[in-house]
C-alpha cells in the first residue's frame, strides 16, 4: 500500500494519464471482499448464481439499461468475481435493447499497440505527470467509467442490505467500511480485435476453467490474485 500525502492509500489499478471519461472499449473486473466466493458456485463446470449472484446480475444489466453512454458485450459473474466487456461511447448513439448492439466486433486499431495488456481506443487526452494523475486519480468525472462502477458498488451494498434484512438473515450488513465488492477494481483498455477475441474467450470459458482461476481461494501452489 503506497502513501499520498502522508496518508496510506489503496494502490489503484488505473493507467496513469488515461481519459477514462473518454470512449472506448474496456475489459472491467470486479472481486468481492476478501474473495468470499457469495455470488454461487461452479456446478457442472457452469455457474449457478446464490441469492446475492442474482442481485448483481439484475443490477448489473439494469445499469447499463438507464445509461445511454454505455453498451454491454460479453459479461460473466463467477463465485467471487464478475468479468466484462464494456463499451463507453458518448457520441449519442441510440440503444435498441439488443445485448452487445453497439457492433464493437471487429473494431481494429491500425498499430496493433497495446494499453496495459489490453486497449482498443486512442488516447483522449494527452499523458499527465504522475502529480497530476495522483489528483485527479480521486476525483470520479461524470459518465466516466469509474462513476459507473462506484454506483453500481454502491447500489449493490443497498440492495444486498435490503434482501438481509427481508430474509432476517444473521449476518455483516454492507456499507462504506464493509463493502460487498472490493474498493478497487481491475481494468484493460482494448485496442484491436486480437485482444478483444483472446478477452471474449477468456470471460466465455471462465466457469470451465475455475479450478486454475487465480481469484479461486481454493487454488493451491500458486498466489491468488488480490
Amino acid at each position: 500500500m503506497d502513501k499520498f500525502k502522508n496518508k496510506y492509500r489503496i494502490q489503484s489499478h488505473r493507467m496513469p494519464g488515461w481519459d477514462y471519461s473518454g470512449n472506448g472499449i474496456y475489459f472491467i473486473t470486479l472481486v468481492t471482499q476478501n474473495r468470499e466466493c457469495i455470488l454461487g458456485e461452479i456446478v457442472d463446470k457452469k455457474m449457478k448464481l446464490s441469492a446475492f449472484g442474482k442481485i448483481v446480475d439484475h443490477e448489473w444489466n439494469k445499469s447499463f439499461k438507464i445509461r445511454n453512454e454505455l453498451f454491454l458485450d460479453e459479461y460473466i459473474i463467477m463465485p467471487n468475481h464478475l468479468h466484462a466487456i464494456v463499451v463507453l461511447d458518448k457520441n449519442g448513439i441510440e440503444k435498441n435493447g439488443t445485448h452487445g448492439s453497439h457492433g464493437s466486433h471487429g473494431s481494429h486499431d491500425s498499430n496493433g499497440t497495446h494499453v496495459e495488456t489490453h486497449g482498443r481506443a486512442s488516447l483522449q487526452s494527452p499523458i499527465q505527470s504522475p502529480e497530476q494523475s495522483e489528483k485527479q486519480s480521486f476525483i470520479r468525472k461524470p459518465k466516466s467509467i469509474s462513476s459507473f462502477i462506484g454506483g453500481f458498488k454502491s447500489i449493490i451494498n443497498s440492495k444486498i442490505d435490503d434482501y438481509i434484512d427481508e430474509c432476517h438473515l444473521d449476518i455483516p450488513k454492507y456499507n462504506r467500511n464493509n463493502h460487498f465488492f472490493q474498493s478497487n477494481y481491475h481494468d484493460h483498455i482494448i485496442r484491436n480485435d486480437k485482444s478483444y477475441q483472446n478477452i471474449l474467450k477468456y470471460i466465455i470459458n471462465n466457469p470451465l476453467k475455475w479450478n486454475d482461476d487465480k481469484f479461486n481461494r481454493d487454488k493451491k501452489g500458486k498466489n491468488n490474485a488480490q
